[in-house]
């Protein structure tokens, strides 16, 4: 696994790997014993990824290279690639990017070669798989299990990343994918049963909630009846399992897709996916980094408390 793009390059058996990575890292954090940079490239906004990542490269004692897209080159026409080699030859030693772009991976590849490693953290409405990894994290540790589980994932599915990564590495984990979304919002060309969301809510171990992607498309989206049409109101979570639990890779549009009130209810877990996606990330920068070579065990410091940021 030479670049981390896709839940699809993944056996099972890597994704619980990464899994169990995490979940050690948690209780027993490491430090890299050596001095490596990263290169953070977000061209689209991001609070939780990014921040996850500066906080997950930090504990690991990585040193983080600043990138800010409104005072680069690339104002002045430089390509995303240059960008890339760019940070390669000044020492980056991995690259975490975020673009806007479907297809901006194969752009890369087409333009050169980097040779260093490249995390993705968000493609398009084609994938995001660090967040498909802490949302798996999550289920893992509710459920001990993801084989099995039925999933329902509601929402604007046809402008989602979230709701790609996660049918993919769900179904190949063994989980059952339900869709829920409101009319025009579906994506047929996901293979996956849709219910009503007052269908889906009774079936549901994991309803995960996804808000409307306004800045994909074309026109603004009605939200006046969203909530009470298609999102999870105070009535329909009441008709939850009794140990179903509620997720959302934020940012939560609170009265839209969910009432405000049940954010922070006793079967939400969104905050904890939050703090998994740090554990989640470190995880797998030292997964692709000792694919690569650039680390092995002994450049780790075995360490009892957290590095402090």
């Amino acid at each position: 696994m030479r670049h981390f793009i896709s839940v699809n390059q993944l056996e099972a058996d890597e994704m619980y790997q990464i899994i169990r990575k995490a979940n050690e890292l948690r209780d027993r954090p490491n430090q890299l014993n050596r001095q490596l940079f990263a290169g953070n490239l977000f061209f689209e906004p991001s609070t939780r990824t990014k921040m996850s990542f500066t906080v997950a490269e930090r504990k690991l004692g990585v040193e983080v290279l600043d990138f800010h897209i409104e005072a680069s080159s690339l104002a002045k026409g430089e390509s995303l690639y240059d960008t890339a080699k760019t940070f390669e030859a000044i020492g980056a030693n991995f690259l975490v990017i975020r673009h806007p772009s479907d297809q901006w991976i194969s752009e890369l590849e087409q333009e050169g070669k980097l040779n260093i490693p490249v995390i993705n953290a968000g493609s398009g409405k084609e994938e995001h798989p660090t967040q498909c990894m802490l949302d798996l994290l999550t289920m893992y540790q509710e459920f001990g299990s993801i084989k099995g589980l039925k999933v329902v994932i509601a929402g604007d599915i046809k402008h989602s990343r979230v709701a790609r990564s996660n049918a993919k590495a769900l179904t190949k984990l063994g989980a059952k994918i339900i869709f829920s979304a409101a009319p025009g919002f579906e994506d047929r060309s996901l293979e996956y049963p849709y219910l009503t969301m007052d269908e889906a809510i009774e079936e549901a171990d994991v309803l995960m909630l996804l808000r409307i992607q306004h800045e994909r498309h074309l026109h603004k989206a009605e939200t006046s009846d969203y909530l009470s049409l298609y999102g999870l109101t105070k009535e329909r979570y009441k008709k939850l399992q009794d140990h179903a639990i509620i997720m959302h890779p934020a940012p939560i549009n609170r009265g839209v897709e969910i009432d405000t009130s049940l954010v922070e209810s006793e079967k939400s877990r969104i905050f904890i996916q939050m703090d998994n996606g740090v554990y989640v990330r470190m995880a797998i920068i030292m997964h692709v980094l000792s694919e690569w070579g650039i680390i092995h065990e002994n450049n780790l410091i075995k360490r009892n408390s957290l590095t402090a940021i």
